[in-house]
């Protein structure tokens, strides 16, 4: 039965979402960083808010962890690199708390329009300042979004309702989405020029770290309103005090700071600013909802395998999974079967992908298929890992669909090009090709040559030319060693040229065997192979 550790406050029904499903939870809130260290071994899953922080250190004590979930958005507290190359599955919840955090940005930029907070302390302090604060209209002006994702374009829909014109700075923002949501797609520079009032709405990345820079700020229209409820660090705090106290910048609002508890900041006291301690998320509909869903995320991976809402590893629907669970399967084991062989290390890593298969969802295939590769030489590597290892390691990877298959409904090819070494011409291409029959994983191609075998848990992989007494000379071998032939399979270009034997066999051969196997005048290459 998979144990999730609940380490951040989650609500009773998202707690029962887990127990129905038959996890164990343990609710331990409020643990030191040791005591987190000191338990998470026990661990296959670990929900959290903000307050706990898994980082490398706890990331390397959890032995059997697989999956982190965050109930919220942001996952500055998770080391997402640490999780990655543990193998663990970092997931968040984008979309539960996404009206909550437009509605607060909407209230931010009327609160800091008509200087609310001052003019409610000032009343409420015995004193009628009317004439104190003139407030200004936001209808028909023109908000400038930094973002307009999925929180972004809510925004975006409640300024337009609003009758304000709408400008939106996004890379991934197409221009079709922008004519969708009625907002005007611009570079950087023409939001900083035109925009009355601007909010962000991006995740703190190296990309977006200071997008608002002191410099940007500068390039802004005197007078403008700035509202962050997105991540401290993506504004320049400082800039931001000095522009109010100049008055370029008429207002601003700031949820969230680049240090949080923010108990002192620069900003404090500026005039016209506005602070609230990051509430972007707080309300009971929203910590219910990312509550809920983080529960149903992390249930599903852990008793099925799918994968919804990942940062570093390609979702799986649970209707996909059933699917893509025996091709996933497949892919491991042509990809472990190519990793066995190259002996040499790899320069080139090509995957195609012919017939049915080519319109599933390839990525986790991919994945698993990397995985049995790289596995094979660099051990704990698993789905989640092992793009980011072949990325870091420099090797090229290609992936190629064809939607025809000519032999089989589904065919999966992988090609290892292998490094040639100072004393040995085996450098080269590897080919291999699999394919699913009566639902289990069969090899149909090896170096080009038909043939069908099962994947043996163990095997012998022999390349031989072909010529008459290779056969008896293995039996003998196997014979003399005691060792069961289960299956055997084989496959040649042409009669008396190259050849594959593929031998299942009940039990793992010496080493002694395999230096004579490889000594014998017909054989070009043997190894012992295990699925």
């Amino acid at each position: 039965m998979p144990k999730v550790l609940i380490a951040d406050k989650l609500s009773a029904a998202a707690v029962a979402v887990f127990t129905t499903r038959g996890i164990e939870t343990d609710i331990k809130v409020g643990l030191s960083k040791e005591e987190l260290i000191e338990i998470i071994p026990q661990y296959d899953g670990l929900a959290v808010r903000s307050a706990c922080k898994p980082d490398a250190d706890v990331i390397a004590a959890a032995d059997n962890l697989k999956v982190i979930g965050r109930a919220g958005i942001g996952v500055d507290n998770i080391d997402i690199k640490a999780a990655t190359a543990k193998g663990v599955v970092v997931m968040n919840t984008p979309f539960g708390n996404a009206i909550t955090t437009a509605e607060h940005a909407i209230a931010m930029m009327f609160a800091a329009a008509r200087q609310i907070p001052a003019a409610n302390a000032r009343t409420q302090a015995g004193e009628w300042p009317k004439k104190d604060f003139m407030g200004t209209e936001v209808s028909y002006k023109t908000l400038g979004l930094i973002g307009c994702g999925n929180i972004g374009s809510r925004v975006a829909e409640r300024a337009i309702g609003l009758k304000m014109k709408v400008a939106a700075y996004d890379p991934f923002l197409t221009e079709e989405r922008a004519v969708e949501l009625g907002v005007e797609k611009v570079e950087l520079e023409d939001l900083l020029e035109r925009a009355d009032v601007i909010t962000l709405h991006v995740p703190l990345t190296e990309q977006t770290k200071n997008v608002l820079s002191r410099e940007n700020l500068a390039k802004t229209k005197k007078g403008v309103i700035i509202v962050n409820c997105a991540r401290g660090g993506l504004v320049d705090e400082a800039a931001t005090k000095d522009l109010l106290e100049s008055g370029h910048i008429s207002a601003a609002a700031f949820d969230v700071f680049a240090e949080e508890p923010a108990k002192e900041n620069v900003l404090f006291g500026a005039p016209n600013f506005i602070a609230t301690p990051h509430l972007g998320a707080a309300t009971a509909e929203a910590q219910e909802n990312v509550a809920l869903q983080v529960a149903e995320q992390m249930s599903d991976y852990l008793l099925s395998g799918a994968v919804t809402n990942a940062l570093n590893m390609p979702s799986i629907t649970a209707e996909e999974a059933p699917r893509i669970k025996p091709f996933a399967a497949l892919a491991e084991k042509l990809g472990s079967f190519a990793g066995q062989i190259s002996d040499f290390g790899y320069e080139e890593v090509v995957i195609e992908y012919e017939g049915e298969v080519s319109d599933l969802n390839r990525k986790p295939l991919t994945a698993a298929l990397l995985a049995g590769l790289l596995r094979a030489s660099r051990g704990d590597v698993n789905m989640v890992s092992a793009p980011a290892v072949l990325a870091d390691s420099g090797v090229k990877l290609t992936e190629t669909k064809t939607e025809d298959s000519p032999v089989y409904d589904s065919l999966v090819r992988v090609k290892v090009k292998t490094k040639a070494t100072k004393n040995s011409a085996e450098g080269g291409w590897r080919t291999l090709a699999g394919t699913l029959i009566a639902g289990k994983p069969r090899i149909v191609e090896v170096k080009g040559m038909a043939l069908e075998g099962d994947f043996a848990p163990v095997m012998l992989y022999v390349n031989n030319l072909d010529q008459p007494g290779f056969i008896g000379a293995l039996g003998q071998m196997l014979g003399e060693e005691k060792i069961n032939i289960a299956t055997f399979h084989l496959g040649r270009t042409t009669a008396g040229d190259e050849a594959i034997a593929l031998i299942g066999i009940d039990s793992t051969p010496s080493g002694d065997m395999i230096e004579k196997l490889n000594a014998l005048p017909q054989v070009r290459y043997a190894k012992v192979l295990t699925f």
